[in-house]
């Protein structure tokens, strides 16, 4: 066999190897993820479109963000987060890591939604007023959680061995920031009714 024939060989041995190893997401792990999804993409539209004009503007004289600067942010870190997968996955995956990453989806389902907690936003994805009108936030907001709730649902990449770190939980897999964007909207959803139960929230 020619040095060429050998080394197409091992090649192939390890592509083929690769793919084996390789697996797309379980189907509880799509259902828990779009179960989670859809529930929170649920409440944040029953809390945002009930509201008055004053009402979505309105801050707390103690300080926080409105719950039209909550809804950007959320809006905005969907977005941030998918497009940080998708670049993820055009890398090689390192299932060597995978130690560092394990346990972590409880930690994530349980810890991200605890507001006992406070934790300062990168400043990228602080509220600046991006959108024009509600409507259009919102609009955006359905049109990023649709596409991640596709993206689960359909996705044949392996996000187990895909991973890249967030400021707290250090490194997560991409299964785990699919997580992370419900929880995280779980736990800015109850910021938003904290802000609706301030004394000084407009009737109407």
């Amino acid at each position: 066999m020619t040095a060429m024939r050998i080394a197409s060989s091992v090649l192939a041995m390890t592509m083929t190897t690769g793919e084996l190893c390789a697996q797309a997401p379980a189907q509880g792990e799509r259902d828990r993820a779009m179960s989670y999804l859809h529930a929170t993409r649920k409440q944040f539209l029953d809390v945002v479109t009930q509201l008055s004009a004053a009402q979505w503007k309105y801050k707390p004289a103690s300080g926080g963000w409105s719950v039209a600067e909550v809804a950007e942010h959320l809006t905005v870190t969907e977005g941030s987060v998918m497009a940080g997968i998708e670049q993820m996955l055009k890398a090689p995956a390192t299932p060597d890591k995978k130690a560092e990453t394990a346990g972590k989806d409880d930690v994530i389902m349980k810890g991200v939604p605890d507001r006992s907690r406070k934790v300062q936003a990168p400043e990228a994805m602080t509220p600046t007023g991006r959108f024009p009108t509600r409507d259009a936030l919102v609009a955006e907001f359905k049109l990023r959680r649709d596409k991640t709730i596709e993206f689960i649902e359909k996705t044949p990449a392996d996000l187990r061995g895909h991973m890249f770190p967030h400021p707290a939980l250090k490194l997560i897999d991409c299964y785990q920031w699919i997580l992370f964007l419900a929880a995280h909207s779980d736990r800015h959803i109850q910021q938003m009714k904290e802000v609706m139960a301030d004394p000084g929230f407009p009737k109407q």
